[in-house]
């Protein structure tokens, strides 16, 4: 569970603060003063700091230079008053992952909240290949895998780690992208330097270059102040851009330009910022085909292309999907309250027979899933979601969709005899799947055409998608045979 620390001198705003961004899954601790928070660092070692600017027994940039002297990829969000900005502005350069201004809004202080800890988590969490146990008790995800395909891709992780140099990691979605760069931070010389990642097929384009390389107050409509960009939070660390293939070309440009000097402008700005920063990037694009198409630019791919991993899709490494799912099962079976011990024989047979498109990001959620409808110590076949063992989906206009509204009910009644806590989640991941199955149908596997029915962007299409671990090429396929 991770955890928030929380740093201010006023009561009243520590309680407004705690209730507020009080969830089921987070831990909050709370410090009214700056060398009680900074004590704090050691004893419950939080994923994320939000501190108050104004501490009276000590400024906050010296708090700021005192936490990143103790963890300099621990993320600070700095809380501040109108009239203290530019000292906020001032920290971000320090260092500091956002500021919040006084009074805030809990919706916007909640996303920056959630980002920081998602960043914490990837700085604080490596990520190691093998499945040796660890010994001193520390949070590792693993990458899994013992097939020579995987073997070959471990070589290459510690071959390439030590070096400071760029790496490009080409995978299908789903296939463990993000994992494999935490691997190669955290055998990297840069380890102990900030690590931020960044999606660019999830960020709107207009705003994708303001991410990166922050903006000036009055660049554009909306620009009230200065932004730093990712780029700036980076310095001396590492920077994982995943998704680059649908990067647009003028930011490639932009991006370019630092992979060959180290420096660039803010958004709307004229002073030039020099930085030292490692990029890894990532995609599941054909990068060849895309330069074909003038949709990315070939001198970027060569920049980038130093070093080149290549994950295998799961259909490619079958013998490695029963330990992948009893990893995934014994990561989850005590946060979901069962009593799960193993698979039936059936069971691994329908994994190893199933090709798997979603590859291990759709394996996690199919286990989940199994999780949840499984009654007993072993996971049978029926408990697997219909489309690993082949069971049709109802259409629309069968006596079966009432029995599917039914087995809804059924699932919901389940959940909540078991004490579920994340139901609406689970539920609304089985519905999805099956509104997302067959709107693709419909629209031939066209994405574009099925965000329009389904009265969505693209871009939210692609991540519930890649949520789900669903594919369009598997729709595709399906309608054509």
């Amino acid at each position: 569970m991770p955890t928030l620390l929380i740093i201010d001198d006023e009561r009243n705003v520590l309680y407004s603060l705690e209730k507020g961004l009080a969830r089921d899954d987070l831990r909050i601790v709370t410090a009214n003063t700056a060398r009680r928070g900074l004590d704090l660092l050691t004893a419950d070692r939080p994923d994320a700091v939000l501190m108050d600017v104004q501490i009276p027994d000590l400024s906050g940039l010296d708090a700021l230079q005192q936490i990143r002297a103790h963890d300099p990829r621990l993320p600070v969000i700095i809380m501040t008053a109108h009239g203290t900005a530019e000292t906020a502005i001032e920290a971000m350069k320090r260092g500091a992952f956002d500021y919040v201004l006084k009074p805030w809004r809990l919706a916007d202080l909640k996303l920056i909240v959630a980002n920081a800890l998602q960043a914490g988590r990837i700085g604080r969490v490596p990520a190691e290949f093998g499945d040796s146990p660890v010994e001193d008790g520390r949070e590792v995800d693993r990458i899994i895998g013992r097939s020579p395909q995987m073997q070959t891709v471990f070589k290459e992780i510690g071959r390439v780690a030590p070096q400071d140099v760029n790496v490009l990691i080409l995978g299908e979605s789903g296939t463990g992208k993000e994992l494999v760069a935490r691997a190669i931070v955290h055998h990297s010389r840069r380890s102990a330097q900030p690590f931020l990642a960044i999606n660019c097929a999830a960020i709107p384009e207009t705003l994708l270059e303001s991410e990166l390389f922050g903006h000036e107050k009055g660049s554009f409509t909306g620009a009230d102040r200065r932004r730093i960009g990712k780029f700036e939070q980076s310095h001396h660390g590492t920077l994982f851009l995943d998704e680059i293939g649908d990067m647009a070309p003028g930011t490639q440009a932009k991006v370019l330009r630092v992979l060959q000097d180290g420096r660039f402008e803010r958004v709307g700005g004229n002073e030039t910022i020099a930085v030292d920063v490692r990029i890894i990037a990532a995609t599941n694009r054909d990068l060849d085909e895309a330069i074909r198409e003038r949709t990315f630019r070939q001198d970027l791919y060569y920049r980038l292309n130093t070093f080149t991993i290549r994950l295998p899709p799961l259909r490619e490494r079958v013998d490695d999907v029963p330990l992948l799912a009893e990893h995934i099962v014994q990561q989850n079976r005590e946060r979901l309250g069962t009593e799960v011990r193993g698979f039936a024989p059936e069971t691994i047979a329908a994994l190893k027979n199933y090709a798997w498109p979603g590859n291990v990001r759709e394996l996690e959620s199919a286990m989940k899933f199994a999780l949840v409808h499984t009654v007993g110590e072993t996971i049978t076949p029926d408990a697997l979601p219909a489309a690993v063992t082949g069971t049709a989906l109802a259409q629309p206009g069968d006596e079966a969709v009432h029995g599917e509204l039914a087995d809804v009910r059924q699932l919901v009644r389940s959940l909540l005899a078991n004490g579920h806590t994340s139901i609406h989640d689970i539920v609304h991941a089985d519905v999805d799947r099956a509104l997302l199955d067959e709107v693709l149908r419909h629209a031939g596997g066209q994405q574009t055409r099925a965000a329009e029915l389904l009265g969505v962007s693209r871009t939210t299409l692609r991540m519930r998608l890649q949520q789900l671990g669903m594919s369009v090429e598997k729709t595709v396929r399906t309608d054509s045979d």
